[in-house]
């Protein structure tokens, strides 16, 4: 609440003293002769009334438990991200679409809290309509999905929350569910009084109640109980049917899904159990425990009919020892030959199990969580849910990553601890790329994110640390990234890293400035400085702002040293008559004894301001004089001080829960503020003379989620303008600039912030985000997923299967060929050929028509760019387009697998109906190139055409033209003859250029 208080005048440098100064009256008028702006004062409807601020988040939640499930065909797979379903495109790695139950059937959770009972933790494809999606959520909620048309066809509800589900085609209408019951395991283990949750697995009709048939929640019309267990870490039923495996704590749980009502059986294992995969041919099933063993079982048999009451078995086992920790995820191959395994040393590793040899894929990026395998048009590939929520493709044929699919990844516990609250996390926006700098998942490392395009563009290895598992069960602690300032420019960015000592390392401290290159896109590591402030924390870091010339450019830095220090860039000539420019230490002041806290500078960059205990110390950075001091007794630790608006006539001064304002034309304390809560660093808006202040509130209780007040203040008065909530706690937050990437309003807030649950939001007045493509529910089309790429694409190129109905036609001949071509396209090409063998016209008379339909004819406007080029290019032919469109997600291009059998079939059809030469054809007119084409249409090659001007010398033998693109022609020409030898089938021709 504010609390009025006295007007503070505050002191020359030469005047100040020690201790705190006295308070006069304070009013919150202006003075005499103080312009006011009208326009400037805002407020709200209704003084001191407390409204929710707009916002979204920007980022999915953490890894989740759900692995990745692929279609049928193997196009798409969902990946879960709390309570809805993501569908990726596994050709482009995009969302295609988003299934997200409605409002009304759902909890409710707060995105930027990490409280959610909604979180969707199981799905499945329904077995008997393999279009359907059954999920299994926190909340109790069994929905049926229909993924092709984005509808939610069905909501059961359980009342019981749901850990993992299954099904199987045997079952009809019927799901398998680890549900949770209400009461807990206690246990005491080293005098420390434990909880685990008591699961029940049951069996849910699909099919509702009489009484809920037509309601839009429905009750199950029957449910079975099969057994109760500890918390499940898998269930499964086995290819056949006829077993139901769970596994939970140091337990396997076995039961015939024929009798039900017999229960579980009981197996005893070593070690906790984390994972479970049974094998698609064979009766036994895998599982992997905590100290990384990996075991095969073999009980599915009738014996285990056979029980003994308060008797627990062992089954005969199989064990594979390779992972140091443990293991997380299983899958079995197909053809039931080979064992995948992945777990926290980021290795993915491949099991052949009738010789027990095993192939590592290592250093896939992060801890891999889940293990998918997919088979998309004959190749095989695995698809590896990491911890960072980013998803890596492996080739099968070469055991090397091929693109990955990654959005912003900011949650450190996955290898390591995370930090407190209190500990400062980088957040900048850089003005030139219009990105975010972000802290990454790895502690050492930063993320450039472009929100504009949803996309992750880069990450910058800030601290190269060895990215290895933990020795035993302590982890390594890498170097952290504390903080990342830039210029105003966007040239310069400066970064702090730091690493607490131990019993293996000393601490270590380091003060990076980084430089743009506007060329590549990425920074450069310009100046590494060691123990800029010795081993002391550094408290403050900030760019002098405005600079005119490189000159003008200074880096004020702060640490618990005591000492504030200023940095300049010092340029030397080298011996090759370039200049290198690095930073170096200009100068370095202290305050009295006091520890600074936090520095600032002044708008226009004239002015430093230091927080030094309980004053605010002003300097003069050019002469490194002390101007003035600011003191007050209501604020006895300054955490912050900050000039406010485009004029820096006023400064804010933050502590623990008290706000001061200060004017620094008549040097006095224009109003005090005191929160009941306490108050984070306050944010400024660059041209407005207003601000924010945030106050975190506590939740009363922890079934509730924290929430955070903002406070908008004006310089003429201590009673906020405004009063806004968020539904979360922030680590940081930093003001948009109003030519940034969002549309803002240019005198409101527009903020990015990370919360404590380390999500990436947007909030402010008004905030306008666009929706990523595939953020909604949106039906898969056919072309969705883009098409198969065949033989044909890697010898035309995918510009010559372009869609010609779409492209404008600017002759007669075009769009009559354009007609021919469409004509070819969809189904009607498997009619022509579906005909009686007798029906059919001879194959020679066919192919030159249909691959003509298929090519594309160039367009009359890029002869005059050939020419252009004609004189530089000598390449063979590298269709970009086909290049372009080729799936490259973090990785190396995804080169299509040809198999034998496709290699053979084109070579016999090419060798049969090209090159062969029907003799009731005539000599073909010589062209200047050697090409022409029998059947009409204009010559062209690849559906580009040939350049008259162009002299017949210049022509290569090996049909490599002067701009660099190749032909083979469909029937060679007597002009070829004799240049070339015929092109025998089974047999490459060498590559020349010429």
């Amino acid at each position: 609440m504010p609390v009025a208080v006295d007007r503070t005048r505050a002191m020359p440098a030469a005047d100040a003293p020690s201790s705190p100064v006295k308070a006069s009256q304070a009013q919150d008028i202006p003075p005499a002769g103080t312009p006011v702006n009208p326009r400037k004062r805002k407020k709200t409807k209704v003084e001191g009334a407390e409204e929710a601020w707009s916002w979204k988040s920007l980022t999915d939640s953490s890894a989740s438990r759900v692995p990745p499930i692929f279609t049928k065909d193997g196009s798409y797979f969902f990946s879960a991200a709390g309570p809805s379903v993501k569908i990726h495109s596994v050709a482009t790695g995009e969302v295609v679409s988003t299934l997200t139950p409605p409002p009304t059937s759902v909890s409710g959770a707060v995105a930027g809290s990490s409280l959610q009972c909604d979180v969707v933790t199981s799905a499945i494809l329904n077995p008997h309509n393999l279009f359907q999606l059954i999920t299994g959520s926190l909340d109790g909620y069994i929905r049926v999905w229909d993924f092709l048309d984005a509808s939610l066809l069905q909501t059961l509800h359980i009342s019981q929350p749901i850990f993992h589900l299954t099904a199987h085609e045997r079952f009809r209408d019927h799901v398998f569910v680890a549900a949770a019951r209400p009461t807990k395991k206690k246990t005491s283990k080293a005098n420390v009084s434990t909880g685990e949750d008591n699961v029940a697995v049951l069996r849910v009709s699909l099919k509702p109640t009489a009484a809920t048939a037509g309601a839009e929640v429905q009750i199950s019309a029957e449910v079975v109980g099969v057994g109760k267990t500890r918390s499940t870490t898998g269930l499964a039923i086995s290819p056949s049917g006829a077993w139901l495996v769970a596994t939970a704590g140091h337990k396997a749980y076995v039961c015939q899904t024929a009798d039900l009502k017999a229960g579980f059986t009981k197996f005893v294992s070593p070690e906790r159990l984390t994972c479970l995969a049974f094998h698609p041919l064979e009766e036994y099933f895998a599982t992997g425990d905590a100290t990384g063993c990996i075991r095969l079982w073999y009980c599915l048999n009738e014996s285990i009919a056979i029980k003994t009451p308060g008797v627990e078995k062992t089954a005969q086992t199989t064990t594979l020892h390779w992972h140091a920790h443990a293991v997380s995820s299983l899958a079995f191959t197909p053809n039931g030959a080979y064992l995948l395994s992945g777990g926290e040393e980021a290795v993915l590793v491949i099991w052949q199990l009738h010789t027990g040899k095993k192939e590592y894929v290592p250093r896939v990026g992060s801890p891999i969580v889940h293990v998918a395998l997919v088979n998309n048009g004959g190749e095989e590939e695995y698809l590896l849910g990491l911890a960072d929520a980013s998803f890596a493709f492996v080739r099968a044929s070469s055991l090397k990553i091929s693109r990955t699919i990654a959005r912003i990844k900011l949650d450190p516990a996955i290898s390591h601890d995370r930090p407190s609250t209190s500990t400062s996390v980088p957040l900048a926006i850089h003005s030139l790329s219009s990105t975010l700098i972000l802290p990454s998942s790895h502690p050492s490392s930063l993320q450039t994110y472009s929100p504009s395009t949803s996309r992750l563009l880069s990450e910058l290895e800030v601290s190269p640390s060895n990215r290895v598992s933990r020795r035993d069960d302590k982890p390594l602690q890498p170097s952290r990234v504390e903080c990342a300032v830039l210029s105003d420019a966007g040239d310069w960015m400066a970064t702090v890293d730091s690493r607490e000592a131990d019993d293996s390392f000393r601490a270590e401290v380091y003060l990076k400035i980084w430089q743009w290159d506007r060329k590549a896109g990425f920074w450069i590591l310009n100046t590494r400085i060691d123990r800029p402030h010795g081993l002391t924390k550094i408290t403050g870091v900030v760019f002098r702002p405005r600079a005119r010339t490189q000159d003008d450019l200074l880096l004020a830095t702060t640490g618990e040293d005591g000492n504030i220090k200023t940095w300049r860039i010092r340029s030397v000539k080298t011996k090759s008559e370039g200049v290198e420019e690095f930073w170096v230490a200009r100068s370095t002041l202290r305050f009295r004894d006091e520890t600074p806290s936090d520095v600032s500078w002044s708008p226009d960059g004239s002015l430093l301001a230091v927080s030094v205990g309980s004053h605010v110390a002003i300097y003069d950075p050019d002469t490194n004089a002390l101007c003035q001091v600011y003191t007050s007794p209501e604020c006895t630790t300054v955490r912050s001080a900050q000039f406010v608006g485009s004029s820096g006539r006023y400064m804010v001064v933050s502590g623990p829960r008290d706000v001061l304002l200060w004017d620094l034309v008549s040097r006095n304390l224009r109003w005090h503020y005191r929160g009941l809560n306490a108050i984070e660093r306050p944010v400024v808006h660059p041209d407005e003379d207003q601000f924010v202040v945030m106050e975190r509130i506590l939740p009363p209780t922890t079934a509730h989620s924290p929430s955070t007040k903002i406070l908008v203040f004006h310089p003429l008065s201590s009673a906020p303008a405004a009063i806004r909530t968020l539904p979360f706690h922030l680590r940081n937050a930093v003001i948009v600039p109003s030519s940034g990437f969002f549309p803002t309003d240019p005198t409101g807030f527009t903020l990015v912030g990370i919360t404590d649950a380390w999500s990436v939001v947007v909030f402010g007045d008004d905030v306008q985000v666009p929706d990523d493509e595939g953020a909604s529910a949106q039906g898969i089309t056919r072309n969705a997923a883009g098409g198969k790429r065949t033989l044909f694409h890697d010898i035309f190129g995918a510009s010559a299967f372009a869609d010609l109905g779409a492209a404008p036609s600017t002759s007669t001949s075009a769009a009559t060929a354009a007609t021919v071509a469409q004509s070819w396209k969809g189904k009607e090409v498997a009619d022509v050929f579906s005909a009686p063998a007798h029906l059919m016209p001879p194959l020679e008379m066919l192919f030159d028509s249909v691959m003509d339909g298929f090519l594309a004819a160039r367009p009359d406007d890029a002869d005059e760019h050939d020419e252009q080029e004609a004189e530089h290019d000598e390449e063979m032919d590298v269709d970009e387009d086909a290049v372009s469109t080729r799936p490259v997600k973090g990785g190396i291009p995804l080169d299509r697998v040809v198999d034998r059998q496709e290699m053979h079939g084109f070579v016999e059809l090419f060798a049969q109906c090209a090159i062969k030469s029907p003799p009731s054809i005539p000599p073909p007119t010589p062209q200047v190139n050697g090409i022409h084409k029998p059947n009409g249409i204009p010559p062209h090659v690849n559906g580009i055409r040939t350049t008259p001007s162009t002299p017949a010398s210049a022509a290569k033998p090996n049909g490599v033209t002067l701009n660099g693109h190749a032909h083979t022609p469909s029937r060679p020409s007597p002009a070829q003859s004799d240049a070339s030898p015929a092109v025998k089938a089974g047999k490459k021709r060498k590559k020349s250029i010429g």
